[in-house]
């Protein structure tokens, strides 16, 4: 959500003269967190998640779905109810579900960038312990059901990835027509973003910056009927109110793309997000660099973005359409044209996957690093003269290699060291598929790494397995000392393929060939030497030989579940790091459950959502195998989204996603 502060935002103009010193106030303030919790030890090692939905108002009788854009409403209500206030009292009954069992606080609902969508999270942060696992899906279970509660008899909060008839003019209430001042979207209206003046400002400066709007041109699927070329029939090139309506015709609608606009279809998609608090910060660097290589698999696993705009797009998920949403950069940083007023060349959006590596992890070598990393080298020097090492130092000047988007004039008057403001206004807007934390002031929280990359998915039961599959790896990493370094360009690729449609059983992903590797005992070989496979992961020794022999290409299937004689597989690791524990057969059993499902999604048993969705699509009768997701069609689809969210299979449907991993005794 970012840094939601409250005072007069500058226009990109103004913002552009003071932005050199927003940087240098940030870089002061990341040195005085540095300076008081760099040593901070021994913090409790908790987690949290962060489930978005968007908000849906449904007609039955007209066979009609339309984005509410009720959020501030619900909210307020949510906020008024003095029930949850109290915070007492324990979790209600869930329609005959099992409450959690540790009298958890209430959950907290947070604005989001569309004013249709809403984010919960816990109502305080979860521990390791396999109480807190296995309460977390009854706690999101709570969280849909406490905001049911809260929004009229006709809507819904549903997680779906996109609404799929985002930017169809039309299916909004209340209705707003698009091509408003801020946004400036065919598609789209300037109400459909929240109100607070940080998003219509961040989406204004981030298309003055850019010197046009954004440009987002996704493949789209070619059915048996879909025309070819396939020029998107939404788009109106007749426009002449703002100066961007030339944008379409100096070329910015691709052929055979469904073209987008405006920043409400990258931030208007609802996602998954996990946060570790780690007991310090070596901890929280080692966490930071072991998870990088897994946000691509994570993606692919939980894709379920193969609707935009009312159409079939030729891709499963939404990582690349958030990333153009937001991208800022001028045509001399893409290198369209010659640097003549900007300072460098930038290869990725502020939104894209990771650059650097951070642990002071023997095991981290050079080859592995991004040969391509931009960073501010005079910002480095500050952080290095004040005592942070190269490593850190590099990661930090290269996230501040970008301009403040949004900038307010009250914060201008003075720098004060007890706040991060200046810092988050380049940190909060840096969207990476990780990102590492520092302890904020004024309270015990620590320092923390969030996994980013992966797609929301439709139950409630499959968010949980996702939460409690990355926890559990994240123990196993930790425990094992496990070795997932992999050369960062490659991870770069691996979210590229993670787009593909089908990835997960389709294509091969870059991996590394053992996490529990030892330097070989035969000094003539040159390279290390696979370990053979044991119930239990040996320690890692230092890498030797060639980079490229560490890594290999492999199928999801391999990577999650195993390789005969290769990779021993993320869930088998992380079978191996619970039977260290012990663990009583009742966990294990329901621990099963939620394995069970990311082990069906990697080799196929089960459908991620993004397959799911385009059957049900192709299937439907409204269908005329030409790429058109009709509106009764998009009606059927959020209604088929409800029935899989409340049955979860229970009753035969979407038995391909569900399967029968659910425990019914």
């Amino acid at each position: 959500m970012g840094l939601l502060a409250i005072g007069t935002p500058l226009d990109w103009p103004s913002a552009k003269k003071v932005a050199s010193h927003v940087r240098e106030w940030g870089i002061e303030q990341l040195l005085a967190i540095w300076r008081r919790a760099k040593g901070k030890e021994r913090d409790a090692l908790l987690w949290g998640d962060e489930i978005e939905y968007i908000v849906v108002a449904l007609d039955d009788q007209q066979r009609l779905v339309k984005l509410s854009l009720r959020q501030a409403d619900i909210l307020h209500a949510l906020a008024e109810d003095e029930e949850l206030i109290k915070q007492g009292g324990g979790v209600p009954d869930l329609n005959g579900e099992k409450a959690p069992t540790n009298k958890k606080r209430a959950p907290t609902f947070h604005p989001e960038f569309g004013r249709f969508m809403l984010e919960a999270t816990p109502g305080q942060p979860w521990g390791i312990d396999f109480k807190d696992l296995l309460d977390v899906e009854q706690d999101m279970k709570w969280r849909r059901k406490i905001a049911k509660e809260h929004m009229e008899a006709n809507e819904y909060p549903i997680t779906l990835t996109t609404f799929p008839l985002l930017g169809d003019r039309k299916s909004l209430v209340p209705y707003y027509p698009p091509h408003g001042e801020r946004l400036r979207s065919q598609f789209v209206p300037d109400e459909i973003a929240n109100p607070h003046i940080r998003f219509p400002t961040l989406a204004a400066n981030i298309r003055s910056r850019r010197g046009r709007k954004v440009e987002l041109n996704v493949p789209v699927f070619h059915d048996t009927k879909t025309p070819w070329p396939f020029k998107d029939p939404t788009v109106d090139y007749d426009l002449h109110e703002f100066p961007e309506d030339a944008d379409v015709r100096n070329g910015a609608a691709k052929d055979n793309c469904v073209y987008m606009d405006a920043m409400a279809f990258g931030m208007g998609s609802c996602c998954l997000q996990i946060t570790f608090q780690a007991k310090n910060i070596d901890e929280g660097r080692k966490m930071y660099d072991q998870l990088s290589p897994l946000g691509p698999i994570l993606l692919a696993l939980t894709a379920a973005t193969p609707i935009y705009k009312g159409f079939l797009v030729d891709t499963d998920v939404r990582w690349n359409q958030v990333s153009g949403a937001v991208d800022c950069r001028t045509r001399e940083e893409l290198g369209e044209v010659p640097l003549k007023h900007d300072r460098w060349r930038i290869p990725k959006s502020r939104y894209a996957s990771n650059s650097t590596y951070i642990s002071q992890d023997s095991r981290l070598r050079p080859e592995y690093l991004d040969p391509d990393l931009v960073v501010d080298e005079d910002l480095k020097a500050k952080l290095v003269e004040g005592g942070m090492d190269d490593l850190l130092a590099t990661h930090f000047a290269h996230l501040f290699i970008r301009d403040p988007l949004v900038v307010f004039e009250e914060d201008l008057k003075e720098l004060d060291l007890t706040k991060t403001d200046h810092f988050e206004n380049l940190q909060s807007t840096n969207w990476q598929h990780m990102r590492f934390k520092p302890p904020p002031p004024g309270n015990d929280t620590g320092w923390r790494v969030e996994v980013r990359p992966m797609e929301i998915q439709i139950t409630d039961f499959e968010n949980a397995a996702f939460s409690i599959f990355v926890v559990l790896i994240t123990r196993a990493i930790l425990s094992f000392n496990l070795n997932f370094y992999i050369p960062i360009p490659r991870t770069t690729e691996n979210m590229e393929t993670a787009h593909k449609r089908d990835a997960v059983l389709n294509e091969k992903f870059y991996f590394r060939r053992n996490p529990v590797m030892r330097p070989s005992a035969s000094p003539q070989s040159g390279r290390n030497t696979p370990e053979p496979r044991h119930d239990r992961p040996s320690r890692p020794g230092t890498p030797l030989g060639p980079v490229e022999d560490e890594y290999e290409l492999m199928t999801v299937d391999e990577i999650i579940n195993g390789k005969a004689g290769g990779f021993p597989g993320l869930i088998p690791l992380v079978e191996s790091y619970l039977d260290s524990l012990n663990v009583d057969v009742e966990t294990r059993c329901e621990l099963a459950q939620y394995l069970a499902l990311i082990k069906g999604r990697a080799n196929g048993r089960l459908w991620t959502a993004a397959k799911w969705i385009r059957h049900f699509v192709r299937e439907h009768k409204d269908y005329k195998m030409d790429s058109v997701v009709s509106d009764g069609l998009a009606y059927d689809l959020v209604k088929a989204a409800e029935r899989i969210t409340n049955q979860e299979g229970r009753d035969g449907f979407a038995k391909e996603m569900l399967g029968d991993v659910r425990d019914e005794s």
